[in-house]
């Protein structure tokens, strides 16, 4: 099956274009530009030079990453780049790219840098141009190697105390390189540097946003669909009710919404759908009970993707079948968001894939209705903006992100109905705590997983042999990097005695003080 590239409905716009060359920080690059207000897209490393000349970016951003540019086998942009007259901007190990490919020199550091250090700028003229920091700047390092002599026509535009050569610039070129992140919050001034970048050197004119997209998007969903009918599944989450409302704008009777109760999602979630879309909103929208075909087909099933493959290919057979009741029905419409995109995607040669998202790599080869996909180059935070912009109740707009196959990959190990039970009742106790103690809404994601574990305990004197209930709770601005939420002792005081107490098959309850990375959000 031929996916979209997110590219193909951008070629009108301003475009910047980051190369990853493997920077736990490359995502945030493009999200920094993003909030800028110009588009920005996230590519490996090699992108061909025919398809970067296709997508006809303003600019060019190079990440840094972990390898040594002098190194075999490290990984190079394609050397045309540096000749399109557009800017180039190189970031840690992009600027040691720039330096290698153009004659300048990258050795060992005789002192590595990890963390905050002082930038003395010695040219404040367009990069480093109001910042006012009277000549410094905190910035955050992170590397090994550093240059060593500078690339022909090259200059030094700022320093540190152990990197003499701390960026550059070919001012005729319009090519720049920094040793630092300025991506990162611990850069002090990141965000005005990438603004010098985007606006004083490589001339963008900003003006991408919620408001722009959707009129981009309903006029694009418009030309594409003519007069057929689209059905969107409609889950209740925070991507596919905004997909829905959008949709709705732009075809209005044309979209048909299909609600599945796969039995794998949280509790009560398909009364409140129906209530909500079907009486108040008026959507078409039909109901499916399908529980017991997704549980039927889950049985015994342990393996993670396993499970992902195995809801999606269940779940694209049910839309079909409900499309041909509808009639003349040509595109299913998707939630899918671009950091499903991203960790579906090996973006550094033939490195392992994080997950399969089941909105991305579960379908089937062979599809007979055609995607839809509005959301596939925005971040989680990004579409909530979209569904402000489109009126959505704030409380829809905040809700917490959950996964496409549900419950089936907060449950390690088989799936069974009693373990559903378990884990929607403990789930369920967890968030309306958090709620009461107003902090749902500074958590970007919260949930509870049950572990395939059994644990000893002791209930009214008398012993018990029961489930573990794990508690994961983190903060982030778009799910690709996460700190594990530092949730009161008393709030999880409260939250595990009520689970323990209320939940029957439950002794013990554990928090998960995990950041990403090294681990994912979810637990599978």
């Amino acid at each position: 099956m031929n996916q979209p590239s997110p590219i193909n409905s951008m070629q009108n716009q301003e475009l910047i274009l980051v190369l990853d060359f493997g920077s736990q920080y490359s995502q945030l690059i493009a999200r920094r530009v993003r909030e800028l207000g110009v588009y920005s897209e996230l590519h490996p490393f090699n992108l061909s030079i025919d398809a970067i000349k296709e997508r006809k970016p303003k600019a060019i951003i190079l990440s840094g990453g972990p390898s040594s540019v002098y190194e075999e086998g490290s990984p190079h942009p394609v050397s045309e780049i540096f000749d399109l007259e557009i800017p180039v901007l190189g970031i840690c190990y992009g600027l040691q790219v720039i330096a290698y490919r153009l004659g300048g020199e990258v050795n060992t550091s005789v002192k590595r840098e990890y963390g905050p250090a002082e930038l003395f700028i010695d040219d404040d003229a367009d990069l480093f141009a109001n910042l006012n920091e009277k000549g410094m700047t905190n910035v955050w390092m992170s590397h090994g190697d550093a240059l060593t002599k500078l690339p022909i026509n090259f200059e030094r535009i700022a320093h540190s105390s152990n990197s003499p050569i701390c960026a550059i610039r070919n001012k005729e070129k319009r090519i720049f390189g920094v040793q630092f992140h300025p991506e990162v919050v611990h850069t002090a001034k990141g965000k005005e540097i990438i603004g010098n970048y985007l606006f004083k050197i490589a001339g963008c004119q900003g003006g991408w946003n919620a408001g722009s997209f959707i009129e981009r998007k309903s006029n694009e969903i418009r030309s594409t669909v003519g007069n057929q009918n689209v059905i969107c599944a409609l889950s209740g989450g925070v991507d596919s009710s905004v997909l829905a409302v959008l949709l709705h704008k732009a075809i209005g009777e044309q979209l048909y919404c299909i609600h599945i109760n796969n039995g794998l999602m949280r509790k009560n979630e398909s009364e409140n759908v129906i209530k909500l879309y079907r009486d108040t909103y008026r959507f078409n929208l039909d109901y499916v009970d399908a529980s017991d075909v997704f549980l039927d087909r889950l049985n015994g099933i342990i393996d993670p993707e396993r499970k992902r493959k195995i809801i999606g290919e269940t779940f694209i057979e049910i839309f079909e079948a409900e499309a041909k009741k509808i009639g003349r029905v040509s595109f299913l419409a998707q939630g899918t968001l671009y950091p499903d995109v991203i960790e579906s995607t090996s973006f550094k040669g033939p490195s392992h894939t994080i997950k399969t998202h089941h909105n991305v790599g579960g379908l089937p080869e062979k599809m007979k209705l055609k995607l839809i996909e509005p959301f596939r180059e925005l971040f989680k935070d990004e579409v909530r903006a979209v569904g402000k912009a489109l009126g959505l109740p704030e409380e829809f707009i905040v809700r917490h992100p959950f996964p496409g196959p549900g419950l089936a990959v907060r449950i390690l190990g088989d799936i069974t109905k009693d373990k559903l039970i378990i884990l929607r009742e403990a789930d369920d106790i967890f968030i309306s705590e958090l709620r009461k103690a107003c902090l749902y809404e500074k958590i970007w994601q919260a949930f509870a997983v049950l572990l395939p574990v059994q644990t000893v305990g002791v209930m009214g004197d008398q012993r018990t042999y029961d489930n573990v209930i794990a508690l994961r709770a983190v903060t982030s601005l778009d799910g690709m990097t996460a700190d594990w939420a530092q949730i009161p002792p008393e709030v999880l005081a409260k939250i595990s005695s009520r689970i323990v107490n209320e939940v029957r098959g439950v002794n013990r309850v554990v928090y998960d003080i995990s950041s990403k990375p090294p681990s994912t959000i979810e637990w599978e």
